[in-house]
């Protein structure tokens, strides 16, 4: 696919929705340590005109985020999945040595953790991107310029954006972090879709069956829960969840809530279990 990167209206905050700000309706008391998964090189890269690459360096450190005084440990093994990886088509936006080093920046600013990439992600996050296609999604992601909302660098992105048509486009590597959800996006896999509203999605037979298909395929590679699998709108709930910077620790949007989430989660769980028979 040849991909013309025209700067096009931003996304609100990288997506959907104006920024709520509210007290999260749980808070975490963990302290994760999370590894390096085997998952990362062993799952099957995705198919498509060119093929996403899988990081597997080793970052510059382990270790992850506290939140306060109690420890849980949340290694996790990861079970031989028969689930089938969906058609995915890799179209990468920009994200080269200047954009990792900004998002180290990132990373060292709002998680205390001294590196780019994503490892043994615990969480996906769904968002829609109120737009009206994937081009105008990706333009929004391609430059590497502060982004609309919060001003910073690297620009906000998604891992993947779903279609109307329901064609996943993968941007980023499953290694690297991307800036889609403040206070997640050190352990968070970034699923946005083409749409305007929760709804919009989920009365739309093929995206919403190529976001099951993918974020089924993603949680069983990498040993996720279904109660994992969250709106933008849910992520100060999250377990997962923690931000230095005090001024965003109340920062969600008003993406994919909870009532439209257990609605999404309900048909996830009715694809079944993850373990090889």
């Amino acid at each position: 696919m040849v991909v013309i990167v025209v700067l096009a209206a931003p996304l609100l905050g990288g997506c959907g929705g104006a920024t709520a700000s509210h007290s999260p309706t749980a808070t975490s008391s963990l302290t994760i340590a999370s590894s390096t998964s085997s998952a990362t090189s062993a799952a099957p890269a995705p198919t498509a005109a060119a093929t996403a690459p899988t990081s597997t360096a080793t970052p510059t450190t382990t270790a992850t985020p506290t939140t306060s005084a109690t420890t849980a440990t949340t290694t996790r093994s990861h079970p031989p999945t028969a689930v089938a990886q969906p058609p995915i088509v890799w179209d990468p936006i920009p994200f080269g040595p200047e954009r990792k080093a900004e998002m180290v920046a990132y990373a060292e600013r709002h998680y205390g953790l001294h590196t780019y990439r994503l490892i043994d992600p615990h969480v996906i996050v769904i968002h829609f991107t109120e737009s009206p296609d994937f081009q105008s999604t990706f333009n929004t992601f391609a430059p590497d310029t502060p982004d609309s909302e919060l001003h910073e660098l690297p620009n906000a992105c998604a891992h993947f954006v779903i279609d109307r048509d329901g064609v996943i486009h993968q941007l980023v590597p499953l290694g690297i972090m991307c800036r889609h959800t403040v206070g997640l996006n050190w352990t968070a896999i970034g699923i946005e879709h083409v749409g305007y509203s929760d709804q919009e999605i989920l009365d739309n037979p093929r995206e919403l069956g190529a976001s099951l298909a993918l974020v089924h395929w993603l949680r069983c590679r990498y040993g996720i829960a279904v109660a994992n699998v969250i709106g933008h709108n849910e992520s100060l709930s999250s377990p997962y969840h923690h931000e230095n910077v005090v001024a965003l620790r109340t920062q969600t949007h008003n993406d994919f809530n909870r009532a439209d989430m257990d609605v999404y989660r309900a048909k996830l769980r009715a694809l079944g279990g993850c373990t090889a028979g």
